[in-house]
């Protein structure tokens, strides 16, 4: 029979089968554990305990009888010294009465200064004894030759008695009153602490920490992943050796019980009670998030630690269900940003993209069926017309590439010190075939201005605006690039002398699919994807772009980044 006690496995196939099974006041023994079970509702609910509980009724009554050296040194030492003030009294003349009253405060502080008020009864009839030995007549002995010494040590006892009892009284209800303030507070406390929890791990180390608090023990929690119990976290109330008994097999496959069957057990309880934890499902409804295990080492908790408790407990399964509520709502919504991306993409796509591949495939068409008939003026204006088309294209596939990865959080930035007019040269190389209509100027204030960046993506960055100020600005403007360092920051401005920007379009101008207004020349809808991912390129490397008004009129774009420390060696 040890032998199968001993077996987790062998008891979570008795324990789980005879769970399934419905009882109505039926006991059964399985391999040594109590179990009881009653049918409520559909559901089976343990019966509780009555013989533990018991037990534990009858091991706190006689607690409070268990005589302790330091209180009984107390008891006599407040004794000793009523019966020298006592003395002294009787020395100084004053009457019985007086001394009697020494005696009744003796006992008074005896009941306050003592933890069990067994001292205080115990007081009040020594206290009669030794009045009668020291202060009646005859002295130093028990006899009492006044007939109305009798009812005098009698009123002494009761009123000793009584005033004992009703200090003990108030100073248990005090206790009580301190105990069940600081459990209160423990329960608000977690309360907001739960609330500025992050994630399920800190959610478990508050309402453990809170649990040490509360029950002054030891505590184990076991988190669970998908219906299956995880490794157990031990939280200690002191560095003492923490007992490897606690996370044994057989304490782990009744913690597995709670969680299969969403029901306490252990210790304390008519259901597998010969562990040495109590457990207890974190949980919301049938959803459970863990198994909190209470080392009760002889000492459970009352009533009302336990209804504490299960509060606690009850507010870290609706942390864990809020926390992963929350993980839901933020997975859909990024669901729903992504797909709304891919709808605004694919309409915004599926309209423009007709334009230059129609524009493409007909000129091709005529060079192709009558290219012979062509002079070499009409040749060069369609090959012209497929190169602009096919650019535009590569440069709408490389803007749609850079924001999907973006989105996704696959951009991979490789910050170095580079020079700004190296970029720009490179940006102005790569700019719309239209530049040679536009007068293009490029100011350094620094003959080497360097800047930490990803000189790839600020290229990238500098064509989409040198590209815009094109589109959108008449043949013949002048567009002006300029460069300079102020402080650790190094400034771009990109200014152009066309009509410029209204300012209600200012605030959405970097919003993504957003074109404005503004026409380009040819009539072709802009996506409205360049400025969204200079932006974006630009915050990612810790930067900063603006817009604003040129003058007298125009447009300006300004880029800050971080500059960087040009390094001579000698």
């Amino acid at each position: 029979m040890a032998e199968s006690r001993q077996n987790p496995d062998e008891i979570l196939r008795v324990i789980n089968r005879e769970g399934n099974s419905k009882y109505r006041g039926h006991r059964k023994k399985t391999f040594g554990y109590d179990a009881g079970y009653i049918e409520s509702h559909k559901r089976l609910e343990w019966i509780p305990n009555s013989e533990s509980m018991y037990r534990e009724s009858r091991k706190r009554r006689l607690s409070n009888i268990i005589l302790s050296a330091t209180d009984i040194l107390k008891s006599i030492a407040i004794l000793i010294a009523a019966s020298c003030i006592g003395v002294i009294f009787d020395n100084l003349g004053l009457s019985e009465v007086n001394i009697i009253t020494v005696y009744i405060l003796g006992v008074l502080i005896t009941s306050i200064a003592t933890k069990n008020k067994i001292y205080s009864l115990i007081s009040s009839f020594v206290s009669v004894i030794v009045f009668n030995f020291l202060f009646t007549e005859p002295r130093y002995t028990l006899l009492a030759y006044d007939s109305g010494y009798p009812v005098t040590f009698l009123v002494m006892f009761l009123a000793a008695f009584i005033t004992g009892t009703l200090a003990a009284r108030m100073k248990n209800h005090a206790k009580q009153s301190a105990q069940a303030a600081f459990r209160t507070k423990v329960l608000l406390d977690t309360n907001q602490l739960l609330q500025r929890a992050k994630g399920k791990d800190e959610i478990i180390t508050v309402t453990a920490n809170q649990l040490n608090k509360l029950l002054n023990k030891d505590v184990i929690i076991y988190p669970t992943d998908k219906g299956e119990l995880g490794e157990p976290r031990i939280f200690k109330i002191s560095e003492k050796s923490f007992s490897t008994d606690y996370t044994s097999e057989n304490e782990r496959a009744v913690a597995m019980w709670v969680l299969k069957n969403n029901k306490h057990a252990g210790a304390t309880t008519d259901t597998l009670s010969n562990t040495k934890c109590l457990y207890l499902s974190i949980r919301v409804q049938d959803n459970v998030y863990g198994v909190a295990g209470i080392v009760i080492d002889g000492n459970p908790p009352d009533a009302f630690e336990n209804s504490i408790l299960l509060s606690i407990l009850g507010e870290s399964a609706l942390a864990m269900e809020n926390e992963k509520n929350a993980k839901e709502k933020e997975e859909a919504a990024i669901l729903a940003k992504n797909e709304q991306l891919r709808a605004n993409l694919l309409r915004a796509i599926s309209h423009d993209l007709r334009t230059p591949l129609t524009s493409i495939s007909g000129n091709a068409s005529n060079l192709i069926s009558n290219g012979d008939s062509f002079d070499e003026e009409t040749k060069i204006q369609l090959y012209t017309d497929i190169y602009d088309d096919s650019m535009w294209l590569i440069n709408l596939v490389e803007n749609l590439l850079s924001v999907t990865r973006i989105e996704e959080g696959r951009l991979n930035i490789r910050i170095t010190e580079d020079l700004m007019d190296d970029v720009i040269t490179e940006a102005l190389q790569h700019v719309n075939r239209k530049r040679v209509e536009h007068h293009i100027t490029v100011e350094h204030n620094e003959e080497y201005l360097l800047a930490k960046m990803d000189a790839k993506l600020m290229v990238q960055v500098i064509i989409n605006i040198v590209d815009n100020a094109i589109k959108y600005t008449p043949k013949g403007s002048n567009i002006l690039i300029k460069t300079w360092k102020q402080g650790d920051k190094a400034f771009v401005s990109i200014a152009d002398d066309g009509e410029g920007i209204p300012d209600e379009m200012k605030e959405r101008v970097f919003d993504m699919f957003y074109s404005g207004a503004n026409k380009v020349a040819d009539s072709r809808r802009s996506l409205g994807l360049g400025l969204s991912l200079c932006k974006s390129i630009v915050n990612a490397h810790s930067g900063k772009i603006e817009v604003s008004d040129n003058t007298p009129h125009g447009t300006v774009f300004t880029i800050m980044l971080p500059a960087g420390e040009a390094q001579i060696h000698e």
